[in-house]
C-alpha cells in the first residue's frame, strides 16, 4: 500500500428520520440566512421540502431558494446560485437532492467567496479556493457519494467540457433511506450502477497487488450487487436501500481509496460524452466499462482474476488467471443487461452523428490506469460502444 494521510471531515447522520432528529442541532451552529438548493421540483412533491422547511422556520432562519438545478449541473447554473448568495448575504447552504445538487453547491459555495472566475483560476492559474460559505447535504437521490468529498462535475457549455472543480466539503451530511423511497427505478439503476463504477475504478488504480483498501472495496461491490438486485425484487426493502445509500457513501468517503492511485478513466471518458450529449452518467458508465475494460484486459489479468472470484463468485477450477479475467467482463456485461441497463449508445438515443473524435480528444487520460491509453484508442472505444 502506498503511504498516504488520512482526515475527512464530513460528519454523517445516517437512518431514518435522520433530519428530524439532527438537522436543527446544526442549523444551531449557522447564521441566520440559509440558500436552501434543490433539483427539479420533486422534493417539493414528496414532502421533503416542507419537512425541511418547518425545520428552517423553527430555527428562525431567512430561507432564499434556489432551485432548478439540472442533472448535469452547468457553470452558468453555479454562477446562477453564487449570484444568489452574494445578493442575499447568505451564511449557509443546504443542498438537498442527489448527487447534480449536491455538486453545484460545492462550486456555488467557493464561487461565492471570489472576486475571480472560479474555472480560469483552478484551470489555467491552477490555484484552488480556500474560503467557503458553510454547507451541509440531505440526500433524496444516492449513487454519487457526492456529498462524501469536494469534487464537482461541472458542464462549462460554452467549453463542451464536462470536468471536476474543487469546491467545499460538506460539514455534514443527512443520509435517510426513507427519502429515498420515492426515487424512480431508473434512477436506483443508474444510480446505484455509478456508485459500483467508483469502486471499479478506485480499484483498477495502483498497487496492483493485493492490499486492504481493495478488500474492502471488493465487500462493498459485493454488497452493491446484491442490494440492487433485491430492490429490484422488492423496490419497497428500506434494508436493501439503506445498505445501497452507504455502499455510495462508503465508495466516495476516501476509504476505499486509502493507499490508492485511482483509475477513473471510464468516468472521464464518459463525462465528456456527457459534455456532448447530456446523457444520463450510470447508463453512459454502463455501456462504456465492458467496452474499455477489454481494451484494458492484457495489462489488467490479475486485478480482472480477483474480481471474477471475489465479487463475482466465478468458480476458479480448471482456469487459468486469463480466462478468469474474461470472465470478469462477461459477468459485468451481464449484469448489466439483467439489471436494465443499455449496451449501446443507440440504447441512449445518442445521435448517431456525435464527434466522437472530439470527445475522445478532450477527454482526461488518467495517470492510474493500468493501460495507459491514447486519444486515438479511446475513439475506438467510442466507436465499439455506438
Amino acid at each position: 500500500m502506498n503511504t498516504f494521510d488520512y482526515s475527512y471531515p464530513v460528519k454523517v447522520y445516517f437512518g431514518e428520520k435522520a433530519a428530524a432528529n439532527k438537522l436543527s442541532g446544526e442549523l444551531s451552529k449557522v447564521g441566520k440566512n440559509v440558500l436552501l438548493s434543490c433539483g427539479g421540483g420533486s422534493v417539493k412533491k414528496n414532502g421533503i421540502y416542507e419537512e425541511l422547511m418547518s425545520i428552517l422556520r423553527a430555527a428562525g432562519k431567512n430561507v432564499t431558494e434556489f432551485t432548478g438545478i439540472m442533472s448535469n449541473p452547468t457553470y452558468a447554473k453555479v454562477q446562477e446560485g453564487a449570484k444568489l448568495a452574494k445578493e442575499n448575504k447568505i451564511d449557509f447552504i443546504l443542498a438537498v437532492g442527489g448527487g447534480s445538487v449536491i455538486d453545484c453547491c460545492k462550486i456555488v459555495s467557493a464561487q461565492a467567496r471570489l472576486d475571480c472566475d472560479i474555472w480560469d483560476m483552478e484551470f489555467n492559474d491552477k490555484k484552488f479556493p480556500t474560503e467557503f460559505i458553510p454547507m451541509g447535504a440531505v440526500v433524496t437521490a444516492f449513487g454519487t457519494g457526492a456529498e462524501m468529498n469536494n469534487g464537482a462535475v461541472i458542464t462549462n457549455e460554452d467549453k463542451k467540457l464536462k470536468s471536476a472543480l474543487w469546491g467545499a466539503f460538506y460539514s455534514f451530511a443527512i443520509l435517510d433511506p426513507v427519502y429515498t423511497m420515492t426515487m424512480p427505478m431508473g434512477q436506483v439503476i443508474s444510480g446505484s450502477f455509478d456508485a459500483l463504477s467508483h469502486c471499479m475504478e478506485t480499484y483498477m488504480g495502483s498497487p496492483r497487488d493485493t492490499n486492504l483498501s481493495d478488500e474492502i472495496n471488493e465487500a462493498c461491490q459485493r454488497n452493491i450487487i446484491r442490494n440492487l438486485r433485491a430492490t429490484l425484487k422488492d423496490p419497497k426493502d428500506i434494508k436493501a436501500r439503506s445498505e445501497l445509500i452507504w455502499a455510495a457513501a462508503m465508495a466516495e468517503n476516501g476509504i476505499l481509496k486509502i493507499g490508492k492511485v485511482t483509475d477513473f478513466q471510464a468516468h472521464m471518458l464518459e463525462h465528456q460524452l456527457g459534455a456532448y450529449t447530456d446523457c444520463n452518467h450510470g447508463q453512459g458508465l454502463a455501456v462504456i466499462h465492458p467496452v474499455l475494460y477489454r481494451h484494458m484486459l492484457p495489462e489488467a489479468i490479475p486485478q480482472f482474476a480477483r474480481l471474477a472470484v471475489n465479487v463475482w463468485n466465478t468458480d476458479s477450477t480448471g482456469k487459468t488467471e486469463e480466462q478468469l479475467a474474461s470472465a470478469f467482463i462477461e459477468a459485468l456485461s451481464d449484469f448489466i443487461k439483467e439489471i436494465g441497463l443499455p449496451t449501446s449508445f443507440a440504447g441512449m438515443n445518442i445521435p448517431e452523428n456525435t464527434d466522437y473524435k472530439a470527445i475522445a480528444e478532450t477527454t482526461v487520460l488518467t495517470g492510474g490506469c493500468c493501460k495507459k491509453f491514447t486519444a486515438e484508442e479511446l475513439a475506438e472505444v467510442l466507436e465499439e460502444c455506438k
